[in-house]
């Protein structure tokens, strides 16, 4: 089976976004940054100022406005499950993002590295992981099946692109962007495999074959 195919398992997507949030969680709770981290983060944080009016337009796609606002557009358009599991999706990974964040009490950028760029409006409160990620990744892989080959390259281009601009404007370290990655990928496999059940338990079944498959 190819990695595509071995992907496509929810409970491969669940196990691994799992095991990711756990070690960066882990890494996170050092309050420390380590040599490779900060050094990522110089590379996207040191970009040219005039980035950021692009970068700020992008990173809505990981705000908790963004749910609603896919959701709506999903239901505009016939499909009211992708409706329901975008609106479900984008609102728990905002949710379970400020969760984590009291857990783990990672500070933000520039508690922790001298010389950090901040742009916009200062982001409040902890660091890790990155709420923002979170939302992004769970819309897109919701969104993902349903798009064709331009709506998907185009998904699979902004996903990452909302939590380099994150780091980009000073909100976050490279460990809290990849944790809130992870938590959403998680959050879609779940709601995947509960999805999966609700459908086998509620499908009608064949008088003459006894087939409950779907």
């Amino acid at each position: 089976m190819t990695p595509a195919g071995v992907l496509a398992d929810p409970r491969v997507r669940l196990g691994a976004g799992t095991a990711a949030l756990l070690v960066t969680a882990m890494a996170a709770r050092r309050k420390r940054v380590g040599a490779d981290e900060a050094a990522a983060f110089r590379a996207v944080n040191d970009l040219p100022g005039w980035f950021y009016p692009p970068a700020w337009a992008v990173m809505q796609l990981g705000t908790l406005g963004a749910a609603p606002a896919a959701a709506a557009a999903a239901w505009l358009a016939g499909d009211r499950e992708l409706a329901g599991r975008l609106l479900a999706g984008g609102t728990s990974a905002w949710a379970l993002s400020k969760v984590v964040k009291r857990l783990v009490q990672r500070p933000r950028p520039a508690a922790l590295l001298p010389g950090t760029r901040r742009r916009g409006h200062d982001a409040a409160g902890l660091g890790y992981l990155s709420g923002h990620a979170g939302v992004a990744v769970v819309l897109g892989a919701a969104a993902l099946p349903r798009l064709g080959p331009g709506g998907r390259a185009l998904t699979l281009a902004a996903i990452p692109v909302v939590g380099l601009a994150r780091i980009y404007v000073g909100a976050h370290l490279p460990l809290d962007v990849a944790g809130g990655a992870a938590l959403g990928l998680a959050i879609d496999a779940a709601l995947t495999l509960v999805s999966a059940r609700t459908a086998a338990r509620t499908w009608p079944k064949d008088p003459c074959s006894g087939d409950l498959s779907p």
